[in-house]
């Protein structure tokens, strides 16, 4: 990714919540030699060693998990919060631009099989399960025949991490007063993400 030095987020905090509260990404391999992409939620997680990795899963019938046995490497994108920059919010003349949070990650895939499937399996649906229902579903209440034929369809892999690069571009090259005018009319915008990237803006504010 190319990253502006004044762009570039070294923050492995800020780095990490965009992970977990995004997580729904773009996965990115290589398949015959043409690229091959999936949007599918990873989670963060650390193996036994202690590294940290992603994992996921696809439908067994999603032929992009057959390009893990012949070229590992991936690369994950994260998106976080974006919005449209109007260069009337500055106060000198210059180009419309866009503010946004995005982290590449790329990794090595490999598929998990048996217990460790299930396990990680389960343990996303228990996060996103307490996320976002109000009674949250276990897997332990499906029938067993019924869940194996639903987990055989299923492929689960995990991305050991080999580098990170993350942007936070949320105009750092601006004057502090068109900073704070693009924070203002932020704040006052529905468009995109628009109040999300101002609250950034905001934080980061000299």
């Amino acid at each position: 990714m190319y990253i502006p030095k004044y762009y570039e987020e070294k923050d492995w905090n800020e780095i990490e919540q965009l992970i977990k509260e995004h997580g729904f990404a773009t996965l990115i391999s290589i398949k015959n030699q043409e690229p091959i992409a999936a949007h599918i939620p990873l989670e963060l997680a650390r193996n036994e060693a202690g590294e940290y990795i992603l994992v996921g899963h696809v439908s067994r019938a999603n032929p992009i998990w057959k390009s893990f046995e012949t070229d590992q490497n991936v690369l994950a994108i994260f998106m976080g919060p974006h919005a449209y920059v109007s260069p009337s919010w500055y106060n000198h003349k210059n180009v419309p631009t866009w503010n946004y949070k995005a982290v590449h990650v790329y990794g090595k895939a490999s598929v998990l099989e048996g217990e460790k499937r299930n396990a990680a399996l389960n343990k996303m649906m228990d996060r996103y399960e307490q996320l976002h229902a109000e009674h949250p579903a276990k897997m332990s209440e499906f029938a067993e025949h019924d869940l194996q034929k639903d987990l055989n369809g299923l492929v689960a892999f995990e991305i050991k991490i080999e580098r990170f690069e993350a942007a936070s571009k949320l105009s750092q090259n601006r004057d502090a007063e068109s900073y704070q005018s693009v924070i203002d009319h932020l704040k006052t915008s529905d468009a995109y993400d628009s109040k999300q990237i101002a609250e950034e803006m905001e934080k980061r504010k000299k």
